[in-house]
């Protein structure tokens, strides 16, 4: 740099003009270039600070909102495996339960179709007339309790739906 000034010097000294100031001059440029080059890059380096701070707080926000979605994503799931046994089991047992009333609305059929014309107390070819007395030819009141002494069975035969059965 030191060269380049002499030579500057060298030269305006030989327009005439007074060596001194003009060196002054130069050597003024040359300070204010150097403070302002030193300012510009002074204010670069503090916007590249604030950048990068940006960026760090760019990356925790978004490390927790992943943190706060892996989270929601683990209970999700595991009510969702929840709900699933569940209704397996629930499905299981509407298996079970449509199976037992498709068995018993067979028996309810195979009963009926098979009962020609006797009165019935359970559905097994007991008349209802000669079920509940004894051999004083009076009604036995033990047996009594599910007989209708207008002859007739209290108890009907109906098919059993699924909802109708205790499932506990």
């Amino acid at each position: 740099m030191a060269s380049s000034s002499s030579t500057y010097r060298s030269s305006s000294s030989s327009d005439g003009g007074n060596p001194s100031d003009s060196a002054v001059t130069v050597d003024e440029r040359k300070r204010k270039r150097m403070l302002s080059n030193r300012e510009s890059a002074r204010r670069s380096r503090m916007r590249k600070q604030k950048h990068v701070d940006d960026l760090t707080a760019q990356i925790n926000q978004l490390s927790s909102d992943n943190r706060q979605i892996l989270t929601s994503l683990t209970v999700t799931s595991e009510l969702y495996m929840k709900i699933q046994a569940e209704n397996s089991v629930l499905t299981a047992q509407m298996a079970e339960l449509s199976t037992r009333l498709e068995s018993l609305n067979e028996i309810v059929d195979l009963v009926t179709t098979t009962n020609g014309g006797i009165d019935q107390i359970d559905g097994c070819g007991f008349d209802d007339r000669t079920a509940g007395i004894n051999s004083d030819g009076y009604y036995d009141d033990v047996m009594m309790s599910g007989v209708n002494h207008w002859g007739g069975s209290v108890y009907t035969n109906q098919p059993i739906m699924a909802n109708d059965i205790n499932m506990y």
